[in-house]
């Protein structure tokens, strides 16, 4: 692949798109010639299983693709296996956009999160992050919630996933862009702090709008804004943030597929495009948009952009909050 001009550091960007052709394995003109091992770093059951197992369904003409779950380290494990793993196109990484903060919270990871991977493709993004509130808080609106914050700053407090999940990250952003300091509750699980939501016990939280629509239509908690530049079809009322008035606020999770540095360019583009190609499939997208996810199916190049300036985001938001990598 080619450098590409986008507008980030391009030493950075260097290492993340391409390797020297030299240090590339020969090619396979028949690849893939056998199963592909998808490493997820996380375990049995999440989403990252469902999209692989979807996708793999698809691909079945040009190959199977078999899921190794190897969770462990906050998905670190995982994902240093495949950055130790040959070049030779038959590992991938399945991960998601924690490997944009694993980089920013872990002060000893065993791989570089940029240098030691090869981009193929973002498959989906979520539909977004709801911002929710408990009942007892007044405010129905975005600007409403901001204004109520902007007098009780401290005082509002949100839960996540624990310090440095991606819950975390989307209320600092919000607290970034939109001037508020809505204090942090941090817990072991997405579970966990949706539980103590619905019962008082935080005031809100930034989560996974199909985690959190059950409690939404139960009338125990409800929604002021989601995080996507689009607003989700499951709560088509619920304005996105950005349209509520904190300007260029968006927060998306996504996930994505890597092979080791150095995996020949040929194999990226195969799979990629393959990956593509399904997404395109209307039964896919079906499926993928009942999980809560849109299909997306970049290049190599546009996942970069991503993963860079994500990290950049992650690091100024960490060096603010005075997050210290442990």
């Amino acid at each position: 692949m080619n450098p590409v001009k986008i507008g980030v550091p391009g030493a950075i960007l260097a290492a993340l798109c391409m390797q020297p052709a030299h240090a590339q394995p020969a090619v396979q003109a028949d690849y893939p010639n056998k199963p592909i091992r998808v490493v997820v770093p996380y375990a049995a059951g999440g989403p990252m299983d469902y999209i692989g197992r979807t996708l793999g369904r698809k691909m079945q003409n040009i190959t199977t693709l078999v899921i190794d779950n190897r969770p462990g380290a906050g998905g670190a494990l995982g994902t240093d296996l495949v950055a130790k793993a040959a070049p030779d196109g038959y590992t991938i990484l399945h991960t998601s956009s924690s490997h944009a903060s694993l980089p920013v919270i872990s002060k000893s990871l065993p791989y570089d999160a940029v240098r030691d991977f090869t981009p193929i493709t973002l498959i989906v993004n979520s539909v977004g992050f709801l911002l929710v509130a408990h009942n007892g808080i007044t405010a129905k609106t975005v600007p409403e919630f901001i204004a109520l914050a902007k007098t009780q700053p401290g005082k509002i407090t949100y839960g996540s996933g624990g310090i440095g999940n991606v819950m975390h990250f989307a209320a600092e952003l919000f607290n970034d862009k939109a001037g508020t300091q809505l204090m942090h509750i941090p817990y072991k699980g997405v579970g966990q702090a949706i539980v103590d939501l619905a019962a008082g016990r935080v005031d809100t939280c930034f989560g996974p709008a199909t985690a959190l629509l059950p409690q939404i239509k139960a009338g125990r908690i409800k929604a002021i804004g989601i995080t996507a530049p689009a607003r989700w079809s499951g709560l088509p009322e619920v304005p996105t943030i950005d349209e509520s008035g904190v300007k260029g606020y968006t927060f998306v999770p996504w996930y994505a597929l890597w092979f080791p540095a150095r995996t020949p360019d040929a194999y990226v583009k195969r799979i990629r495009n393959e990956v593509a190609a399904a997404l395109q499939d209307a039964e896919i997208r079906t499926a993928m948009g009942e999980q809560g996810f849109v299909p997306v199916g970049s290049t190599p190049a546009e996942f970069a952009k991503t993963v860079v300036e994500e990290i950049q985001t992650n690091r100024r938001l960490a060096a603010k909050i005075g997050l210290q990598p442990e």
